[in-house]
């Protein structure tokens, strides 16, 4: 009896100090690509993008963010390929590598007024290389929180990989604070540099944990039977396209909110109604952390209930919203806006919280990372790679009325919600597709997507 309680809480403590890894790694690289999308709103455009209009800047600045996440499938179709082949650790390792260096080079760039195109141009190059690298990152990540987790605790642990999107955010808005605080009117000159360069020291941090953590069990089990596939990519899009399809479809609409709501949301501010640039970057500083909160505990809920009934309440939520949202910040007043800004935080939390769990258990192991990667960085570019570009443009070309951009988030999220409503009606049927060529230990998890009498995944 002691043995094995002895056993179990070894492995307790694997599983929390591999769950911390991927948070920690993962709050590391969502602050180098968050710090991005917060500099876009309030900097790039007059430091890259000088001598054109402030609205036309934002829209540049903006269109540079989207350049990042197009080319996060390329990195996860590489990294889905060698992680499935390799193994999920090494992958993982050069992925934090990446990204961070990409974001040290950004804060190293000198201004258009000093080089002309050439500072533009390298800005694109680092951004691309940098959603190279994070393509690779999340799907990774997610997996190796959820392959070492006990079944009946996969939403809880699983969910600690995502606490690095509002971690980073989190980072990024105080980072940023302090920053404007301290520089004042030399934030733009050079200040904004700082949680750029800052992003060296978190990528040591990073590095340090998790080339400490173990591989996936899960992975090591398929490696030593022989049993990985050969062509990752070509077998998942072979026989679970569908899947992939309407895995895109489920971060798609999350990741065109949330991005509003965490990067346009501050250009809109700013620019369109006058408010302070601090009130709006301690309105995200307030709803991030709340966020971090609210992911736990939607997470820790789905594994009670079911992934299905709290991320369907999460698309609903995010289709309804956004109309609200920006009538509540045209009030200009700082109580309200920081309410609106940590309601959308929470709301949405409902769908990422359980994501995790709900996208690992869609792909058996052998294909897992190329399938959690495809499909969760096409629905990012899709969703949240765009989402503050089409906002800027609808906004510039409406002459600031807010009704577009809540109508083109609402309509996302309804993508969301009828991916969802998909899986829920078709994951049986789903899952006997996937059985074809997985060996029988992997039949259970494939299963564990589709929703069964207790309502879960």
């Amino acid at each position: 009896m002691t043995s094995t309680s002895t056993a179990d809480r070894s492995q307790l403590r694997a599983v929390r100090k591999v769950a911390l890894g991927s948070s920690i790694g993962t709050t590391v690289e969502a602050y180098d690509f968050q710090i991005y999308g917060v500099a876009s709103a309030l900097v790039f455009g007059s430091v890259f993008f000088a001598g054109v209009p402030a609205s036309l800047g934002t829209v540049f600045s903006f269109a540079t963010l989207a350049v990042g996440f197009l080319a996060r499938p390329v990195g996860a179709i590489v990294f889905g390929h060698f992680g499935d082949r390799v193994g999920r650790k090494k992958l993982l390792v050069i992925a934090l590598m990446g990204a961070g260096g990409c974001t040290t080079l950004i804060g190293m760039l000198p201004p258009q007024a000093s080089v002309g195109i050439w500072a533009p141009t390298l800005l694109v190059v680092l951004r691309l290389m940098q959603g190279l690298f994070h393509g690779g990152e999340q799907g990774g990540a997610l997996l190796m929180a959820v392959e070492h987790a006990p079944a009946h605790r996969r939403g809880w642990y699983g969910s600690w990989a995502f606490l690095g999107s509002p971690g980073g955010s989190l980072l990024a808005a105080g980072t940023l604070s302090i920053t404007i605080a301290a520089t004042g009117d030399s934030f733009l000159a050079w200040g904004w540099r700082i949680p750029f360069l800052a992003s060296f020291v978190l990528l040591g941090i990073g590095m340090v944990i998790r080339a400490t953590v173990s591989e996936s069990p899960e992975f090591a089990k398929l490696k030593g039977e022989g049993q990985r596939a050969k062509s990752p990519l070509a077998e998942v899009l072979r026989n679970s396209w569908r899947l992939v399809l309407a895995a895109i479809g489920v971060n798609l609409g999350f990741n065109a909110f949330i991005w509003v709501l965490l990067s346009y949301s501050l250009a809109y501010g700013t620019q369109y109604l006058g408010v302070e640039r601090q009130v709006m970057l301690t309105s995200t500083l307030v709803g991030s952390g709340a966020m971090v909160l609210a992911i736990l505990a939607f997470a820790r809920l789905s594994d009670a209930i079911g992934r299905m009934p709290i991320m369907i309440g999460g698309a609903l939520f995010c289709t309804a919203y956004p109309f609200p949202l920006f009538a509540l910040l045209e009030t200009r007043s700082t109580t309200v806006i920081t309410t609106a800004i940590v309601v959308g935080f929470v709301g949405a939390s409902a769908l990422f919280g359980p994501m995790a769990a709900f996208l690992a258990e869609l792909f058996p192991t052998k294909v897992a990372y190329s399938g959690v990667s495809l499909g969760y960085s096409l629905g990012a570019v899709l969703g949240g790679g765009l989402a503050p570009f089409i906002a800027s443009v609808l906004m510039h070309a409406s002459g600031g009325a807010y009704w577009s951009v809540s109508l083109y988030l609402t309509i996302g999220a309804l993508v969301t919600l009828f991916s969802l409503l998909y899986l829920r009606r078709r994951g049986p049927a789903q899952a006997e597709a996937l059985v074809e060529d997985v060996p029988a230990h992997e039949t259970t998890k494939v299963r564990a997507a589709a929703p069964d009498e207790r309502g879960a995944r």
